[in-house]
């Protein structure tokens, strides 16, 4: 594929990938060159890692490995454990009984990472065009730029990084101004240095998830009510989760998937994910809300598990 092509191909568009926010005037223009802890990371709780179910296991390994620069951390007969320089961040399983989970049904929207600063997307940016990526979309959202893609077996991919905290808008009521514009694919690309990619960069983490559910008021309550996260933004069909002021933590829409109901055990997908305290009380009380609505959980080595109102598990730790 020709370079301009591939990189004209998701300019000045709204996919659906990334759909559902308004759409005002103009876009900030601050950039982000900072290499220190990214902002999401540092918040009272963020998103540590993500578990995929898949069917075919080394062809979906080789593509977060070959396209997203992922390596190895961890590897047996029934699944691998990936992450950059040593930190994990996706495990990808599978198994005998997995089957192909439908389009409608609750769980994995996207799993967005988070480069470490702007150079790193636009580095990643140029690799995927000299690879011939296939691109879902790409956006402005203000407070950071997005690219979108999906791995082999349609679990969706975000690859941003954020514009800096101080840049970003908040209304009165403490939600942030978010939005959907078209991003200068060729204008970021142009920007890359020239230097070999040799994989996502240290600091690279999951930034966000953006989960599918089957209706809103119920994924507020839980979200918001229950785990104590601050509702940040709310669009048609879609409400986005944080804490200590980030962007989003947590999404979840029902663009594709209004009504679901549970998952069912054995789909492919978004199996789990954890959410990582850095403040424990904040981790503590939201164990104590557990508790007190007698929402079923289990305490574990590695911290409280559970699931959320349509099965997809969620592990809270220190």
């Amino acid at each position: 594929m020709q370079r301009r092509k591939f990189l004209g191909i998701a300019t000045g568009s709204a996919l659906a990938a990334s759909a559902g926010m308004p759409h005002p005037s103009k876009a900030g223009d601050a950039s982000m060159t900072s290499t220190e802890t990214s902002y999401a990371l540092t918040r009272p709780a963020y998103v540590d890692q993500s578990h995929l179910v898949v069917t075919d296991l080394p062809r979906v390994s080789s593509f977060y490995q070959s396209m997203l620069g992922l390596k190895v951390i961890e590897k047996s007969a029934s699944g691998e454990v990936l992450g950059v320089n040593g930190v994990p961040l996706l495990t990808l399983t599978t198994g005998k009984n997995v089957r192909v989970a439908p389009r409608n049904a609750a769980g994995l929207f996207h799993t967005a990472f988070l480069m470490p600063n702007r150079t790193e997307l636009a580095r990643w940016l140029r690799h995927a065009a000299h690879n011939n990526v296939v691109l879902d979309g790409a956006s402005d959202h203000l407070v950071s730029e997005a690219i979108y893609l999906s791995d082999p077996e349609g679990n969706g991919i975000e690859i941003y990084a954020d514009r800096p905290h101080e840049a970003w808008k908040f209304h009165q009521d403490g939600q942030v101004e978010m939005a959907t514009l078209g991003l200068n694919l060729q204008a970021l690309y142009d920007s890359a240095p020239q230097d070999p990619w040799n994989g996502m960069a240290e600091g690279t983490a999951i930034g966000h998830i953006h989960l599918q559910v089957g209706n809103i008021p119920e994924a507020d309550t839980f979200y918001r009510d229950v785990l104590g996260l601050k509702l940040m933004a709310r669009y048609s069909g879609a409400s986005f989760f944080a804490t200590g002021d980030y962007h989003h933590h947590v999404a979840a829409n029902i663009w594709n998937s209004r009504g679901a109901g549970a998952r069912a055990a054995g789909m492919t997908g978004l199996s789990d994910y954890t959410l990582r305290f850095n403040d424990k009380a904040a981790l503590d009380k939201a164990v104590a809300k557990l508790d007190e609505l007698e929402i079923r959980s289990e305490k574990r080595e590695g911290g409280v598990s559970l699931t959320d109102p349509w099965g997809i598990g969620l592990t809270l730790a220190a």
